[in-house]
């Protein structure tokens, strides 16, 4: 899952108008901008297989730290707090929390059976969407595309910034994401890592938009 997560923090804005969008965003992806740090320091694995599935050559064979549900939850708990201790606002920490274990969720929708429960559990859970591409083209895009909806409808640019940066960042992710899956296969793992590390560009871009759109409510 790629733009799904972005579209489930784009919607959570209206739930939580006065929570940063950049926040919101970081917490969905929180967990895929931990494992490329991880597997950059040998504590987690990737493998490129082509044909493993239709949308991603990517076997993911080991990341306890960062992709088991046990893990997740540790993380969504850690965050959660820091944000209550942050903002006081127990709602929105819920929501940031939310947001983190719903990576899982998500992922748990398309990867093939390879993500664990447990740390050292090697029992692997996916429904396996990945091996149809039109139902992950549809899944990710309808979530992104909802979310990106339910956030324009609730905000609005203070400036012309604010919606060269929307619009911008939309189209940019899209290209990534449809480049990731029609195009070659990654080089190598050390090119995946760096560009998971990207993302964060994105964290950054979405605190900017957030500055330069109001909400509503």
């Amino acid at each position: 899952m790629f733009l799904g997560h972005y579209g489930l923090a784009l919607g959570a804005k209206k739930l939580a108008p006065k929570v940063s969008l950049g926040t919101l965003v970081f917490a969905s992806l929180l967990i895929d901008l931990i494992w490329p740090i991880l597997l950059l320091l040998g504590k987690e694995e990737v493998v490129i297989s082509p044909g493993i599935t239709l949308v991603t050559p990517l076997d993911f064979t080991n990341y306890p730290l960062s992709h088991s549900l046990l893990a997740v939850g540790v993380w969504a708990l850690l965050l959660g707090v820091v944000y209550f201790i942050w903002k006081r606002s127990s709602g929105a920490a819920l929501l940031v929390g939310g947001l983190v274990l719903s990576h899982w969720l998500l992922d748990f929708l398309v990867h093939r059976p390879d993500l664990p429960l447990l740390p050292n559990d090697a029992s692997r859970y996916g429904l396996g969407l990945w091996n149809s591409l039109s139902a992950t083209l549809a899944l990710e895009f309808g979530i992104f595309f909802l979310g990106l909806f339910i956030y324009w409808n609730s905000t609005h640019s203070r400036a012309r910034i604010g919606s060269i940066l929307l619009w911008g960042t939309t189209l940019l992710l899209t290209a990534i994401y449809l480049a990731s899956v029609f195009g070659p296969p990654p080089p190598d793992t050390k090119m995946i890592a760096y560009a998971g590390l990207g993302q964060w560009l994105f964290v950054g871009l979405y605190y900017w938009m957030d500055r330069k759109r109001r909400s509503y409510v």
